[in-house]
């Protein structure tokens, strides 16, 4: 059953006692046997079937599209058109009262005849379930999102909280599901025309075994421009090797660049087989991973005279650049690798050859640049078998009664997470039998402080029982503190502090943010999310890919620390992190990690 009313009205939007209403429909519809989609959507379609209740039509093809704009629908259709974009289903979401976006994801990654799942969605519900059936789709999922900005961080308690906003959120779910984010109709469209190829498509057999792209033009400026789109798209554009350069020397002229950007020079209007024979040698080298070509092609066939060379020398040239198309698309089949078309001219007879044989072709170079990284990006995970991972939730372990600085030191020590000695005292006598227990020098914190540092709640490096006496006397005469830690000072030579938090977000569940940690968390803003529990292997991925990450291998002189420790201990704080529901925050600030290991310096958790 389908109840409609417009996306922003209808008998459900914002009435009283709406939740009331909307579930005693939803069991009357139960009762017939039937299911409820909506309230407040626009429809239903499934070109597969005869079922269509929805006000417009929808070209028939491979996306099923569930949106929760009606409006948005339709613009993603009108740009869909440009590319070749048609839909097996779509379905308006509404207040998904009783059907959800997660039901419709798991039956649409059932649907054969359905490629790819196109997703607008202003609330995931259960975003977990959401990006548990997204990873488990089996086909790609591309997700246009609203409503990510970061006024969720502002009831936040701890750093971890105060970083982590809904953007990040997403993006870390999306990545970890194995799902393509984007921020527009339009990236949408593009990512869509890239992926959404069926079974046994040309596009869909081609493999990528990483990003090394080879930007391939018939003139300088597109080559430079398409270069940076290509970085900036996450694509790497490594100078080619000797051999490859060699071989390339084969086909074109000696004026051509071959270092990558590789550039005709102006050898394709007179030999337009030279697109074709290029195209061939960049497919074959092991060193290139996909390739996109950019700039003129297409133009000799669009135009019936060409470029000042007579009606003649036009049917010539442009006779000789579809030729080359076909040349390009037999070499693609012999050497299947993503390859991505940016031309002035995208509806040319030479570039219609290309995009029939499943070639992307886009007027723009971005849209280029974007399509390719996510060919690449899914080509290489799916030739790897190595698709992200969704992690699993633990089992809920019993919960945390003693909330305290050491109460949570204590619950990550039992879980494996190393920590210097340390005892709580609340007087002078507890403070100097803490002295006599574990040698100095001594640090000395004052609790339940959220900043300590800013507070002058932390004294570093107090040689002997005399000068953490003194310390003491001094802090607790300023601060009043009901209760301090003593604990052995950890070395901090040749070390790095990072930060290891996890959020429990209401739609997502556990989030985890690991970066630079410290007393400059929060000014360096170098973090990293996943969702929770994080296993070492995309720990240490999370840490490779921070900004600062030279830091962890030395500069200046100092050795590379152990990131495969730190990483381990990752893996242990965000598991117990997962298997405590009844924490909202939880955070180890600073982890410092040096050559021989790592050791948590700081913690504190917070109840939800």
């Amino acid at each position: 059953m389908l109840a409609e009313g417009g996306e922003q009205g209808g008998p459900f939007a914002g009435a009283v006692g709406e939740g009331a209403r909307q579930r005693a429909v939803v069991a009357r519809v139960r009762e017939a046997g039937a299911v409820l989609v909506g309230p407040n959507c626009l429809g239903i379609a499934d070109n597969t079937t005869e079922l269509y209740l929805a006000s417009d039509r929808f070209a028939p093809g491979g996306v099923a599209l569930l949106s929760q704009s009606g409006n948005l629908a339709l613009e993603l259709q009108l740009r869909g058109a440009q590319h070749g974009l048609g839909f097996s289903r779509f379905v308006s979401l509404g207040n998904q009262a009783d059907v959800t976006l997660v039901d419709l994801v798991e039956d649409c990654a059932r649907h054969a005849a359905s490629t790819a799942i196109a997703v607008y969605a202003e609330d995931f519900g259960d975003g977990r379930a959401f990006a548990r059936a997204a990873a488990a789709a089996g086909k790609p999922v591309v997700l246009l999102t609203a409503g990510r900005g970061t006024a969720s961080a502002r009831s936040a308690q701890s750093h971890t909280g105060a970083l982590t906003t809904s953007a990040d959120v997403v993006a870390a779910a999306c990545r970890d599901a194995g799902v393509e984010l984007v921020r527009t109709p339009r990236e949408m469209t593009v990512v869509l025309a890239a992926l959404s190829a069926g079974p046994g498509h040309p596009r869909t057999k081609a493999r990528a075994s990483g990003a090394r792209t080879a930007v391939f033009t018939d003139g300088g400026g597109h080559g430079a421009i398409a270069a940076d789109a290509a970085e900036d798209a996450g694509l790497g554009v490594p100078e080619l090797g000797a051999a490859t350069q060699a071989r390339l020397r084969t086909v074109l002229w000696q004026q051509s660049a071959v270092g990558n950007p590789v550039d005709l020079a102006g050898m394709g209007e007179q030999q337009p087989l030279s697109y074709a024979d290029t195209v061939a040698e960049l497919l074959a080298a092991d060193e290139v991973d996909a390739v996109l070509m950019t700039g003129y092609f297409g133009g000799y066939a669009a135009s019936e005279g060409g470029l000042g060379s007579g009606a003649s020398g036009g049917s010539v040239l442009a006779e000789g650049e579809t030729l080359a198309a076909e040349k390009i698309v037999t070499h693609l089949a012999a050497a299947p690798k993503p390859l991505v078309v940016q031309s002035m001219y995208p509806q040319s007879p030479s570039c219609r050859v290309l995009a029939g044989a499943g070639v992307p072709v886009f007027a723009a170079t971005e849209d280029a640049a974007r399509a390719l990284s996510a060919m690449t990006g899914r080509a290489a995970a799916d030739s790897a078998g190595e698709l992200p991972g969704f992690p699993a939730l633990p089992a809920p372990a019993a919960p945390l009664r003693d909330t305290g600085y050491h109460g949570v030191r204590t619950l990550l020590a039992a879980a494996g997470v190393p920590f210097p000695a340390a005892r709580e005292i609340t007087d002078e006598a507890g403070l100097l039998a803490a002295a006599g227990e574990f040698e100095g020098p001594y640090v000395l914190k004052a609790l339940h402080l959220l900043h300590k540092s800013d507070a002058g709640g932390v004294a570093l490096r107090l040689a002997g029982r005399g000068a953490l006496l003194a310390a003491y006397r001094e802090m607790h005469a300023r601060l009043g503190a009901p209760a301090y830690s003593v604990e052995a000072m950890a070395d901090l030579s040749d070390g790095i502090e990072l930060i290891v938090g996890v959020n429990r977000d209401p739609r997502f569940g556990p989030v985890a943010m690991v970066g630079l940690g410290g007393v400059l968390t929060e000014t360096l803003r170098d973090v990293a999310f996943a969702l929770a529990p994080v296993p070492a292997g995309r720990a240490e991925a999370l840490l490779r890919g921070l900004r600062t990450a030279a830091l962890l291998d030395g500069v200046r002189g100092r050795p590379a620390v152990d990131v495969a420790a730190a990483a381990a201990v990752i893996e242990r704080i965000t598991t117990v992190a997962a298997a405590h529901p009844e924490i909202a925050e939880l955070e180890v600030n600073p982890l410092l990690v040096r050559p021989d290991g790592a050791l948590a310096l700081d913690a504190r958790a917070v109840l939800g």
